[in-house]
């Protein structure tokens, strides 16, 4: 068999029916949400949340409601067809989709007052940090909490799709896996951010700061009288107000609740509830010296 007899049995191969293909292909199917224009979406929301950070970087105060507006108008006919494919992808209406916009585009101010309290958070939990605009232009957990903010307001609004896009973005990004279902309070802070993963189900309160390598996930996957996963469940912890979890800690369980003003320290495995204002450590390593000598 010569090389081009072998090309053409591949492709053979590879187009062939059947239905292990079925999940990883998608034919004449127009109304799939497009990754590369969710994601250009994305971006010019940066630039209305951070105007002069991201975009033009000649803006004044007297230009700026006419750039907003402009890309606004832009991005909003872009995000009512990628609602609309996402809506029709999953058998819903698409006519929904302008209203669903509408009600996104109403929260942005929102979005903008909680980021702008996130990146003050930053800047105040870091003393490696200048000044704000560090925060805002270098710190990946700045960067997730953005586009956590944004996926979480359309995942509130039932797109589907969308906002795991953009997550997953986020977290190729970053490092830091936040599932856009996810609710978290004003004044929230990553710091280093490297291999954090917060749940679907998770609650976090306000002025909360956890570390790298923290895992708020789920303890068990309760499964139905079919034995299928139950969706929708409450699987992920909760962190009342002023809570702080050092780098590596992990805390499962829909039932768990760290109690606000408390501290989990680095390493620690919880899976159980901890009142307000308490310190929670394991137990400490026993650590031995053995003098290398001279030689």
């Amino acid at each position: 068999m010569d090389r081009e007899d072998n090309i053409q049995e591949v492709v053979g191969r590879l187009v062939a029916p059947g239905p292990e293909h079925d999940r990883i292909e998608q034919l004449s199917t127009t109304h799939l949400p497009n990754r590369d224009v969710v994601l250009w979406i994305l971006e010019q929301l940066h630039g209305v949340i951070y105007p002069g950070f991201f975009g033009p970087r000649d803006l004044t105060r007297e230009t700026l409601a006419e750039h907003v507006l402009g890309v606004l108008e832009e991005v909003r006919s872009d995000l009512v067809e990628q609602i609309a494919g996402a809506l029709r992808y999953h058998e819903e209406v698409p006519d929904r989709a302008h209203e669903i916009t509408a009600a996104f585009l109403d929260r942005l101010p929102e979005i903008r007052r909680q980021l702008s309290l996130d990146v003050q958070a930053a800047y105040d939990g870091d003393p490696a940090a200048r000044h704000t605009d560090e925060a805002v232009l270098c710190y990946p957990g700045v960067r997730a909490m953005t586009v956590h903010r944004i996926a979480h307001e359309l995942l509130r609004l039932e797109v589907p799709l969308i906002p795991r896009i953009m997550q997953e973005w986020a977290h190729a990004e970053t490092g830091i896996d936040i599932h856009p279902g996810a609710t978290i309070g004003d004044s929230f802070f990553i710091d280093h951010g490297t291999g954090v993963v917060i749940g679907e189900t998770t609650v976090i309160g306000r002025g909360c700061k956890i570390y790298q390598g923290v895992t708020l996930g789920a303890k068990s996957f309760p499964k139905d009288e079919r034995g299928r996963l139950k969706r929708g469940v409450k699987r992920h912890p909760t962190l009342e107000d002023n809570v702080t979890v050092y780098a590596g800690a992990t805390i499962l369980g829909g039932d768990t609740v760290i109690g606000a003003g408390s501290v989990v320290n680095g390493g620690v495995f919880l899976v159980q509830s901890v009142p307000p204002n308490h310190v929670v450590q394991a137990p400490l390593v026993e650590i031995s010296l053995r003098d290398r000598g001279n030689g």
